[in-house]
This record gives structure tokens, C-alpha cells and sequence, in this order.
């Protein structure tokens, strides 16, 4: 898989079709893998939302002034930064896929 320079993996920006049997191949159930990938892509949304408000809330102030219309174009440029970033399930698929995912099961430890 081709990176970008962030040095993370390139994941795709639109539909692609999977082989379920790829998706199984580590827990050989289905749909244990979809709730792995499900928390993982909650996880990625959770930090993506806490970093974007992290960033935005730099901006908040309450007084009016010449500066507000430059301030404006940075929280333009930054929501538009977010809004290009890869969707979290398509990134927790992919990680799933490439075995970056530490993950668990409780109830099949104790077999």
C-alpha cells in the first residue's frame, strides 16, 4: 500500500469492494471483527473531534475586531483540513487489515 507523507498508510477515499473472508481471517467470525472495527473507528472519531475542537477553541473570543476576518480563514482552513481526512471506519478497516489493531476477547480466553 502506497503512503503520503504524513508517513501514515493511503486509505482509500471512496467505495471499495471487500472480500469478507478477508475480514475474518484473525477472529474467524465476521462479526466480531466488524464490533473490533467499529470501536476503533469511534476511537479514531473521538480523538479527531477532541483535536478539532482543541484547535477551533483558539479562536472563541468575545470581542469583535479587524482581526476576526484572518481568524476566520484559519478556522476555514483547518474544518477544511479535517473535512479531507479519511473517514475513521475506512482507516480502521485498513488498520484492521494490516494487523495494527490490538484487540482482545475475554470470553475466548477462558476456553
Amino acid at each position: 500500500m502506497s503512503t503520503n507523507t504524513n508517513n501514515k498508510p493511503a486509505v482509500a477515499s471512496s467505495t471499495v469492494t471487500r472480500d469478507l473472508r478477508e475480514l475474518d481471517k484473525g477472529t474467524d467470525n465476521i462479526y466480531e471483527s466488524l464490533v473490533i472495527m467499529s470501536k476503533r473507528a469511534n476511537q479514531l472519531s473521538n480523538n479527531i473531534k477532541e483535536e478539532l475542537h482543541q484547535k477551533l477553541s483558539e479562536f472563541a473570543s468575545s470581542n469583535d475586531n479587524l482581526e476576526e476576518v484572518f481568524e476566520n480563514r484559519e478556522q476555514i482552513e483547518i474544518s477544511k483540513y479535517y473535512e479531507r481526512l479519511p473517514k475513521p471506519s475506512l482507516v480502521a478497516v485498513q488498520e484492521f487489515l494490516d494487523d495494527k489493531i490490538y484487540y482482545r476477547n475475554p470470553s475466548k480466553e477462558q476456553q
